[in-house]
């Protein structure tokens, strides 16, 4: 099943969209936004499955042609948005770019932040920022929503808590980070708001290609219309989502519409690109002792998206570009 949420008001009115991501239909009398299906997914759920089978088998009543550019996220905000470092290889080639050690712990025990959820950026909202300087950086990762997540779950039970799955891009601000941790008290600033793709769908959709716990799937990533990196993000994923909720859940309790996030998706073959400048940057530096590759500029444009083995988008595109904040 895939779903979306089409800007109205805070929340976004939610609307059931067709396989192949041409068409919607609108669901008020099921649920008027995303939020609604996650604190009653049990009943909300197979009734929307209903309509999304109906949708798929040809004409609905009220249907109207879906176009990513009319979508918010899919929780336009949530009450809770924890971004994991699940593809550890790309924490370790960071760190050795600028000469920091590799703590043992980070291949045992998963890293997380807790992002700004108050309001997301939609999928083809621009990025905005105030100074190039920043050092804006794209991120390309998957991220899941959880139902009621029980304090103390084991990763082995968690995944039955993982309902609907997204595309992200974490924006981070580089240049930004570096005096935040020195602090040794986290992201704010260097974190603005996030972007996720215009549809969430259930695992099923996937395919083969869920299984795990990870989407075994290119994650593409395009800048300024030539591809950056197609890294798959089941592979090299040292921490699974289940592990991820585990880890979100331990000391507290995780209410429905949480999102987890995997970070940024990064494999050891190199040859398959990355999904942030940050990664690049530290090739360049290890490999020519300086970074060559810019952050990004006013007017650039990036591109995330997932594709089927049949070529087919299955979560739409997450495509923005880099604007200026005039205040």
């Amino acid at each position: 099943m895939k779903m979306a949420s089409l800007k109205h008001g805070r929340d976004g009115m939610l609307v059931v969209v067709s396989r192949d991501l041409t068409r919607y239909v609108a669901v008020p009398h099921i649920a008027h936004t995303l939020q609604g299906v996650m604190d009653d997914w049990h009943h909300a759920a197979p009734r929307l499955m209903r309509v999304y089978d109906l949708l798929n088998e040809g004409p609905v009543a009220g249907e109207k042609p879906f176009h990513p550019n009319e979508c918010a996220a899919p929780l336009p905000r949530a009450y809770q948005w924890a971004d994991g470092s699940a593809y550890v290889t790309h924490v370790e080639l960071v760190r050795k770019a600028r000469g920091a050690e590799m703590p043992p712990s980070f291949w045992t025990d998963p890293l997380m932040y807790q992002g700004g959820s108050d309001s997301f950026i939609g999928p083809c909202d621009p990025i905005v920022a105030a100074d190039e300087s920043w050092g804006i950086d794209f991120e390309g990762e998957v991220a899941v929503i959880t139902d009621d997540v029980p304090m103390g779950i084991s990763a082995d039970a968690a995944e039955k808590h993982i309902k609907l799955i997204m595309l992200v891009n974490d924006v981070s601000l580089r240049n930004l980070i570096p005096a935040e941790l020195a602090k040794n008290f986290g992201f704010f600033q260097s974190k603005p708001a996030t972007a996720f793709s215009p549809i969430a769908t259930t695992p099923d959709e996937l395919g083969e290609a869920w299984n795990d716990g990870k989407a075994h799937l290119p994650l593409r990533v395009w800048l300024n219309g030539v591809q950056f990196g197609a890294p798959n993000a089941g592979e090299d994923m040292t921490f699974s989502f289940p592990r991820l909720i585990a880890h979100a859940a331990k000391t507290r309790f995780l209410g429905a519409g949480s999102i987890i996030g995997s970070g940024t998706v990064s494999n050891k073959d190199r040859s398959r690109g990355s999904a942030c400048i940050a990664e690049r940057r530290s090739l360049e530096t290890i490999e020519h002792s300086a970074p060559k590759t810019p952050f990004m500029k006013f007017g650039d444009r990036v591109k995330i998206e997932m594709l089927d083995p049949d070529e087919r988008s299955i979560f739409g595109a997450i495509d923005q570009q880099v604007r200026r904040y005039e205040g």
